[in-house]
C-alpha cells in the first residue's frame, strides 16, 4: 500500500513539473520596440502651454514623436502612429510600413493597432493599418466617430473603421491586449476622454508608456496640468494611477514625447526582451 501511495505521489509530483515545464515553454517570445515616428521640433518653452499653474520659467524640452511595437508570440501591437508622412517640418523621414519592413515585419502582421488618443501626432498613420484590430479609449472613438469632431480630433485617418470596413475594439476601461496580463492598456483620461497609457511586462523588467498622460519628466514629478488637456482632474487622478502602477511593478516609465527617455530602450532596431 505505501509503495503504491509512493508511486501516485511521485506521478503527482511529476505531472506538476510537466505542467510548469509546459507553461513554461509556452510562455510567448516577447520584445519591445521603439520607432521614431516624427521629426523633432527646435526645443520648446513649455512654462505657458504646458502647466497651467506657470511652473516651469525658462524651461525648454526637446519634444520626439515615438512608437512601440510589442511582439508577443506570432502576434503584434503597434503603439500609437505617429505623424503623417504629409505633416509639414515634423513628418517622419521613414514610414511606419517602411521602418518595419527593416524588422521583418508586414502592416499585414500587425494585430492591433492601439491609439494612446486622438491627436495627430498619435494618429497619422493609423490608414496603413486597416486590416489590424483597432484598440482605443471609448472616450475618443466617441469624439472619433461624431457626426461633428471636435477641435483638435484627427478623425480622416479613422474612416475605414468608422465606415465599418476595419475591426474597432473601444475600451472604456484597461485592456489585457492578448489575454495573459503582460500588455495591458490603462485608461488614464484627463488629457482626452479616453487617453490610455501601456503597460508592457517583458522577462527582463515591465515599462509604462506614457501616452500624453505626461509630457516630459517635470510634467510627472510636478503633476503638471498642460492648459489644453480635456479635464484637469482625471489628469491628475491618471498621474497618480500611473506613479503607482511604476510603483508595484516597478516598472521603468517611458515619456513619450520626452528626448530624454529615448535611451531607455535599445536603439532601433534592436529591442528589449
Amino acid at each position: 500500500m505505501k509503495r503504491i501511495l509512493s508511486l501516485l505521489a511521485a506521478g503527482a509530483c511529476a505531472a506538476i513539473l510537466t505542467g510548469l515545464n509546459t507553461s513554461a515553454q509556452a510562455a510567448p517570445d516577447m520584445s519591445l520596440t521603439r520607432l521614431d515616428c516624427g521629426t523633432p521640433p527646435p526645443p520648446t518653452a513649455v512654462n505657458e502651454r504646458f502647466s497651467d499653474t506657470f511652473s516651469y520659467g525658462d524651461l525648454k524640452i526637446q519634444f520626439v514623436f515615438s512608437c512601440y511595437l510589442i511582439k508577443h508570440g506570432d502576434q503584434y501591437l503597434l503603439w500609437d502612429t505617429g505623424h503623417a508622412m504629409t505633416m509639414p517640418k515634423v513628418a517622419p523621414k521613414v514610414s511606419l510600413p517602411d521602418l518595419l519592413a527593416k524588422i521583418n515585419v508586414k502592416p499585414e502582421q500587425i494585430t492591433y493597432v492601439g491609439i494612446s488618443h486622438y491627436h495627430a501626432d498619435h494618429t497619422g498613420q493609423v490608414g496603413s493599418f486597416t486590416k489590424s484590430t483597432l484598440l482605443i479609449g471609448k472616450g475618443d472613438w466617441d469624439a472619433i466617430s461624431s457626426p461633428k469632431p471636435g477641435p483638435g480630433v484627427n478623425f480622416a485617418p479613422f474612416e475605414p473603421w468608422t465606415k465599418g470596413g476595419a475591426k474597432v475594439e473601444p475600451q472604456p476601461n484597461d485592456k489585457d491586449v492578448f489575454g495573459d496580463g503582460s500588455v495591458i492598456m490603462l485608461n488614464t483620461p484627463g488629457h482626452t476622454p479616453g487617453h490610455h497609457s501601456l503597460l508592457v511586462k517583458l522577462p527582463t523588467g515591465n515599462f509604462v508608456i506614457s501616452g500624453d498622460a505626461v509630457h516630459f519628466r517635470e510634467n510627472y514629478e510636478n503633476n503638471g496640468v498642460p492648459w489644453f488637456n480635456y479635464d484637469r482632474a482625471e489628469t491628475l487622478a491618471s498621474i497618480g494611477r500611473l506613479k503607482g502602477i511604476v510603483a508595484t511593478f516597478k516598472a521603468t516609465l517611458i515619456i513619450q514625447h520626452d528626448q530624454r527617455d529615448i535611451a531607455k530602450l535599445p536603439a532601433f532596431p534592436a529591442a528589449a526582451k
